[in-house]
């Protein structure tokens, strides 16, 4: 009898961890699936591609992303209900965050949580359009239907600016503070790298485009070695191509 009762906990303890160690499983799965890069920044200018590295400061804001050339990949986004939809808010005269990456398709919201009119606007490549003024606790949104960068602005405030970068793949990553890129789920095969970073230049940019091969052995990118332009501003005219002026102290709320 006592055997039996043994037995029966023990099959008890090993059905209640089953679902312990399949989540396990698949979390070490979904781990050794990312791809990972390091980011090295090198200042532009005269000999720039050989240029010394930064070895300290933000090396956050690179995206790179990876286009699949041996399968289709996933169909560009439909905001699948279910999904949380991404937001770039307008709060304390800031676009938070400032880097927005996304699937080409993709829905994006863009609250105004301020106690003051916003606008939001972007003229510049990628997705053109403009969401004219709006108050505070409101919400408007844009779908980011077509590849490419966009450069987003408010035309109330000259302070303001951020990047919603739209891609064809559902594979990519932003680099963090200290360099480093984690792409996660990343199958194995072919692939075409690109790299964005706001403070390059788009011919130096493209010289990183690449074919890299993923496989459960080879998960590392390397080292990729990003030229900031030294010449890179945030300075921008408003969606009148005229400089910046004061708003009126009242119906905007705007202090």
């Amino acid at each position: 009898m006592r055997a039996k009762t043994i037995l029966r906990n023990l099959a008890a303890i090993l059905i209640l961890s089953a679902p312990f160690a399949l989540h396990q499983a698949e979390t070490a799965r979904a781990q050794s699936s990312s791809v990972t890069a390091k980011i090295d920044l090198h200042a532009g200018g005269a000999g720039s591609a050989n240029s010394k590295a930064k070895s300290a400061g933000d090396l956050s804001g690179v995206v790179v992303w990876l286009k699949p050339l041996d399968f289709a990949g996933p169909p560009p986004s439909t905001d699948a209900s279910g999904h949380t939809r991404p937001q770039m808010a307008q709060h304390n005269k800031q676009f938070e965050p400032h880097l927005l990456v996304v699937q080409a398709g993709t829905l994006v919201d863009f609250p105004n949580r301020d106690p003051f009119f916003h606008n939001v606007f972007s003229l510049f490549n990628g997705k053109r359009f403009d969401l004219g003024l709006y108050e505070a606790g409101a919400t408007n949104s844009v779908r980011f239907d077509r590849v490419g960068v966009s450069y987003l602005f408010c035309n109330i405030h000259p302070e303001m600016s951020a990047v919603v970068v739209a891609v064809d793949s559902t594979y990519f990553g932003v680099s963090d503070a200290s360099g480093v890129v984690s792409i996660a789920n990343v199958p194995a095969g072919r692939y075409e790298m690109h790299v964005w970073y706001e403070r390059s230049l788009p011919e130096d940019l493209k010289t990183l485009t690449r074919v890299v091969r993923v496989s459960d052995s080879a998960r590392d990118l390397g080292a990729i070695a990003v030229i900031a332009n030294p010449n890179f501003t945030a300075a921008h005219e408003n969606k009148y191509g005229q400089d910046y002026v004061p708003p009126p102290d009242s119906g905007y709320g705007n202090p």
